[in-house]
């Protein structure tokens, strides 16, 4: 039975008020950071978010919202059916345990969501399954679900790694490797991603923020703080790829995205994750 909140203090869902910070490696060092508001999302309350939270609308427009199109299949349909689909394909039993989304909310009704975090949950065994949801500048989205490693303690730190299967920058080529570095989010939330490409690691990217409890008062002290963010991270994604342009590094082809929207890791490379 999925579990459901009865009041504010029971839900699973927040805010995290952070930092993205991107820094490049090689051929030579380039390195930005900007503040952000970042929403963790239970699928199981956006009903009760929608009606409790006069700021936060679900698939409709608001000062927050989240809307199930900007995510999973991109078609409108509710995500937890999708996200259950993938895990049993994956050979992954999460039993209606919870699933919690880590992103960008949309502002005024628009949103771009570079990378997406969903934590999928057993409600005995604990996190079982994250999705990495990666969308790109061009319009397309593609996904890498990796399994949690058996007996994880709550709080330890996760490591993960997977090859690259979908173009997301012009100045990185295909030919690499991610390792992520998290932990499942609490009071804090911490995400480091490191990519490498033949030559060595090219490129740094993290995520940190501090746990808001979601309120009026959180949401509306957010929105002054951050009233245009979704500019924000669209322009700094376009300003800073102009740098790199201009500092000489090289354009790399877009291919084809994957057939699949969903890649599924099936073994845990702690090797290359380390």
């Amino acid at each position: 039975m999925r579990s459901t909140a009865n009041n504010d203090n029971a839900l699973r869902s927040c805010l995290y008020l952070g930092q993205v910070m991107h820094k490049r490696l090689r051929p030579f060092v380039h390195r930005f950071t900007y503040r952000v508001v970042s929403f963790l999302v239970d699928l199981d309350e956006l009903p009760a978010l929608d009606r409790r939270l006069p700021l936060f609308a679900h698939n409709r427009f608001g000062l927050f919202s989240f809307h199930d199109r900007d995510h999973g299949p991109r078609d409108g349909s509710p995500l937890r059916p999708w996200i259950e689909r993938q895990l049993a394909e994956a050979g992954i039993d999460i039993a209606g345990g919870p699933v919690r989304i880590l992103c960008f909310p949309r502002l005024w009704g628009y949103v771009f969501n570079p990378l997406s975090v969903w934590f999928c949950s057993h409600p005995e065994q604990g996190l079982r399954a994250i999705l990495y949801e990666v969308s790109n500048t061009f319009g397309e989205t593609h996904s890498y679900l990796i399994p949690v490693a058996p007996g994880t303690e709550p709080g330890a730190p996760i490591h993960q790694a997977c090859d690259k299967g979908f173009y997301v920058s012009p100045f990185i080529e295909m030919q690499s490797h991610y390792r992520f570095r998290l932990r499942e989010p609490d009071e804090r939330l911490t995400l480091l991603i490191r990519q490498r490409v033949p030559e060595g690691e090219i490129l740094l990217a993290s995520l940190n923020g501090r746990r808001r409890a979601p309120s009026g008062g959180a949401l509306a002290r957010a929105a002054l703080a951050h009233p245009l963010m979704t500019l924000k991270v669209i322009a700094a994604i376009h300003w800073e790829a102009l740098h790199l342009w201009r500092k000489g590094a090289r354009f790399r082809r877009r291919p084809a995205a994957p057939s699949r929207p969903v890649t599924q890791v099936q073994h845990i490379t702690l090797e290359a994750a380390e």
